[in-house]
């Protein structure tokens, strides 16, 4: 896939049965931007669309929301979502990682409803949002693991 620029953004995906919300760091990597959400139609489709975002915003990894059991095991869709990153692996030859969304989705519900966002307005928004907190979930981690590192490097001779 030619890029014209080195890609440093981070791509999110909170996929679903009919559609996939999508987030995007801003160029330093540092916040989650939701973006448009995806209307799911085929497969063919639905790579063609993520292919155009990729380009677009010169994505370098994509993070996909790993949607577990509460118990923390994998389901029937964590499996679809599994098979799916595996996928977008093979397709863009990115890293893909999978980032546990367990209560994304409420906590995106429950945001909209205390802005009073209407109902009838809150599917592809809430889609939209959880992916920007599974993006920020991720981001938050990368960030202490970097820190933590830096921390244990200045403790060694």
């Amino acid at each position: 896939m030619p890029l014209g620029r080195n890609p440093s953004r981070i791509l999110a995906l909170d996929v679903g049965n009919r559609r996939i919300g999508l987030a995007v760091t801003d160029p330093l990597g540092l916040t989650a931007q939701g973006l448009e959400t995806l209307e799911r139609k085929n497969k063919r489709a639905d790579f063609d669309q993520l292919r155009r975002v990729v380009e677009k915003f010169e994505v370098a990894e994509i993070v996909v929301g790993d949607p577990k059991h509460m118990s923390g095991d994998a389901g029937a869709q964590s499996a679809k979502v599994a098979t799916l990153a595996a996928e977008l692996r093979q397709r863009f030859h990115l890293p893909v990682h999978l980032w546990d969304e367990r209560l994304t989705s409420a906590q995106a519900n429950r945001l909209l409803r205390d802005a009073e966002v209407s109902s009838r307005r809150r599917p592809g928004t809430v889609d939209r949002m959880a992916a920007s907190l599974i993006l920020q979930s991720f981001l938050e981690h990368r960030s202490a693991q970097n820190t933590a590192g830096e921390k244990s490097s200045k403790l060694e001779p």
